[in-house]
């Protein structure tokens, strides 16, 4: 076999080169910014495509998140009064197109059990259902659970809600199991599911007030009627671009940027775009707002 002609191999300078991208990309990480890393590369390389190396980011992130973090607020729950009639909770489960309900007596904090929307298909043959015999266990869970541990729990036990409570015991939340899918594939849309902008911005209420979850493609326009703020949508149309701009780069967890009179958290994003932010108050707001009292949000909403 011939020798390569001095014109075919490769020069120190080259080989100094070569040793060390290989070096870069076969090195074993260290740690998860190193692992990130290499696969940022691998997807620069063309050897992982964006949707992938965007799943494998998310089910890194779930780890790190909890169920208070992605939980439905307790002002937002579709909630069935066991006192209600059985007619009654037909035409809002009809409504609401949900497949389960939390069922509460009482108090909104005193759920006694879970209701399927494919159980009330019982009222035909027997008119003269009970309500509590259709209901199932309901599956409590604090709000630090992590959300790997909370999957693996639905899966172990065929469940696919749970209602997450505060450090007092009431109810805080809830969380189902395709809540914990999207933080790894992405938002999972049905032929229920609508883009509207009225879910842009979730009040997390209690406790917590002045706290909001909000979606980063929500309209800088949107976020300025609703707060009265006057955030500039000069060079950015959405909250995610407003946080590039200020970065001076695309956002990951962890994120915060502070632009009074509100304080932004990034909760998720992948190696395309941020997906969703916690955005607390750091100053009063304005009194036009929207959302001035997350806790009147909360009484409106139960049932009188």
């Amino acid at each position: 076999m011939s020798e390569p002609s001095p014109s075919q191999a490769p020069s120190k300078k080259e080989r100094g080169l070569l040793e060390r991208l290989s070096s870069l990309l076969l090195r074993e990480p260290e740690d998860r910014d190193q692992l990130l890393e290499v696969l940022q590369q691998a997807h620069e390389r063309n050897l992982l495509d964006a949707d992938a190396l965007s799943m494998i980011e998310g089910v890194m992130q779930v780890s790190d998140l909890s169920a208070g973090d992605i939980m439905v607020p307790r002002a937002q729950m579709d909630a069935i009064n066991a006192e209600d009639s059985i007619d009654q909770i037909v035409a809002f489960a009809v409504e609401k197109a949900h497949s389960r309900f939390p069922v509460y007596e009482g108090e909104r904090d005193n759920v006694i059990g879970m209701l399927l929307a494919k159980d009330l298909l019982r009222i035909h043959a027997d008119t003269q259902v009970n309500l509590r015999d259709m209901l199932r266990p309901a599956v409590f869970i604090p709000e630090s659970k992590r959300l790997n541990v909370l999957l693996h729990d639905f899966r172990l036990n065929r469940n696919h809600i749970a209602l997450v409570v505060d450090e007092y015991g009431g109810v805080a939340g809830l969380v189902t199991i395709e809540d914990v899918l999207e933080q790894i594939v992405g938002d999972i849309e049905d032929e229920y599911d609508f883009d509207e902008e009225a879910d842009n911005i979730v009040s997390l209420g209690g406790d917590q007030l002045g706290l909001y979850r909000v979606k980063a493609l929500t309209t800088i326009e949107q976020f300025n009627e609703t707060f009265g703020t006057g955030y500039s949508s000069e060079h950015a149309d959405t909250l995610a671009g407003l946080l590039t701009d200020q970065l001076a780069r695309l956002p990951v967890r962890g994120d915060v940027v502070e632009l009074p009179p509100f304080r932004f958290e990034v909760l998720r994003a992948d190696a395309r775009q941020v997906h969703l932010l916690r955005v607390r108050k750091i100053e009063p707001v304005p009194e036009n707002s929207d959302f001035d009292s997350p806790a009147d949000t909360l009484d409106s909403d139960r049932p009188t």
